[in-house]
């Protein structure tokens, strides 16, 4: 219901969309209303920052999230099982907002897109790890012990046999991170908020400071096209990230 409401308000004219319901419009014009936004809103340079700040930030918490969830499958010490449980417990615990600002401003890095970089690799390294170790447990160790036999040290191990492997569950934690980062205003309004645009922060700005006020047809239409590029990468990977959902299900 929510989806359709965006589509066919998206769609229809500033009079028509002043009450948001579910009657379709009387002469679509959602074309019109994508190339009002594109233009009016600066949608390219937030679409260039929302990259900017997804893609390292997805790379790091990856390779960083997948080593650290290597090391701690392959460990069966207690003192494993406690780095474990804290290494995860970022999924329940809700992050501190203003010590993670205060802690950039010392750093140095408050406003800048390496300090939102590494706000979201500390921030979803917990759910890459709770998907990663799982999935680890179901290699067998004797792949990597032969490697090491052979003369492969960890960091050729883990690039050349046990990354290759992770790549179903690395598709799920992808699509879900960049979901999160996508989407975030929260946190980004916070730490990069008047300094780097992003899709979301732009959306924010431009509706409150009244450029969209009362056309609810151009915000549905912004929603939409902030939406597709995540949409298109989720109908592509589906089939990996439900393999990834499944993997290590068992363990």
């Amino acid at each position: 219901m929510p989806l359709w409401i965006i589509v066919v308000t998206a769609g229809k004219t500033q009079a028509e969309a002043l009450d948001p319901n579910l009657s379709l419009p009387q002469r679509w014009q959602l074309w019109q209303n994508f190339a009002d936004v594109w233009n009016q809103a600066h949608v390219p340079a937030a679409f260039a920052g929302s990259l900017v700040i997804m893609v390292p930030a997805v790379f790091l918490v990856l390779i960083f999230g997948s080593m650290a969830a290597w090391v701690l499958a392959r460990r069966s010490s207690r003192l494993t099982a406690v780095a474990y449980s804290l290494a995860i417990s970022g999924i329940v615990l809700p992050p501190a907002v203003v010590t993670i600002v205060l802690l950039l401003r010392q750093l140095g890095l408050a406003g800048t897109v390496v300090g939102m970089i590494g706000v979201y690799v500390g921030m979803y390294m917990s759910t890459v790890i709770f998907f990663v170790t799982g999935f680890v447990r179901t290699i067998p160790q004797e792949l990597e012990e032969a490697a090491r036999v052979d003369g492969a040290g960890p960091l050729r191990v883990f690039a050349t046999m046990i990354l290759p492997m992770l790549v179903p569950v690395l598709s799920t934690a992808t699509i879900l991170i960049c979901l999160y980062i996508w989407n975030d205003v929260f946190y980004a309004f916070f730490v990069v908020g008047g300094r780097v645009q992003t899709l979301p922060l732009n959306l924010y700005n431009v509706a409150s400071a009244g450029l969209y006020l009362n056309n609810w047809h151009l915000i549905f239409a912004y929603v939409i096209l902030m939406s597709l590029p995540l949409l298109l990468v989720f109908v592509v990977a589906q089939r990996k990230i439900i393999s990834g959902i499944t993997a290590g299900a068992v363990k």
